[in-house]
């Protein structure tokens, strides 16, 4: 394979690694939120409002920012019950076709969020609660997020053909 490709792939795995450890955190973040929530509502009798949703948008965060590690690792479901039985060859070929199918479906996925974060922008869209916070933030991740596993797709995809080929990817 190409250098360019495997320098594409090597550096969109990188990057997916370290988009992966930073939503590995949020759950800390997430578990501080609620403890503190529960602290102020049950302890001192003073509720915070913000500290649920900001959990919710925080989870949210966690997986947009798990998908495209979740698809390097290879750690996503799969109906085994018949990709089990093929062959190694025939299992590349099935996943060739699968991330041709992930690509497609993941662009039509970003069309509709960057769609839907034009509006917030255009609207300045907040969620209707007490907190009233905005929604741009969290449609931006998410934009950033499909384009990172629409590349992380394409980088399966270039290791499933490398794979075919019999080519090693990783070698220089």
């Amino acid at each position: 394979m190409p250098r360019l490709i495997r320098s594409y792939v090597r550096v969109v795995d990188k990057v997916s690694d370290y988009v992966g450890y930073a939503a590995m955190s949020l759950v800390f973040v997430m578990i501080a939120v609620l403890l503190l929530d529960a602290v102020t509502r049950n302890a001192i009798r003073m509720p915070l409002h913000w500290c649920v949703e900001f959990t919710q948008f925080t989870l949210a965060a966690y997986y947009f920012m798990g998908g495209a590690v979740t698809l390097k690792n290879d750690e996503h479901v799969r109906l085994d019950l018949i990709y089990s039985r093929l062959s190694d060859k025939g299992r590349e070929w099935v996943d060739i076709i699968t991330s041709g199918c992930l690509i497609f479906y993941l662009s039509i996925m970003l069309i509709g969020a960057i769609s839907s974060l034009r509006y917030a922008i255009a609207t300045d869209e907040k969620r209707f609660s007490i907190w009233n916070p905005s929604m741009i933030p969290i449609k931006t991740l998410m934009v950033a997020c499909l384009v990172l596993m629409i590349l992380q797709a394409f980088s399966l995809l270039f290791k499933h053909i490398a794979a075919v080929r019999g080519v090693d990817l990783h070698e220089s």
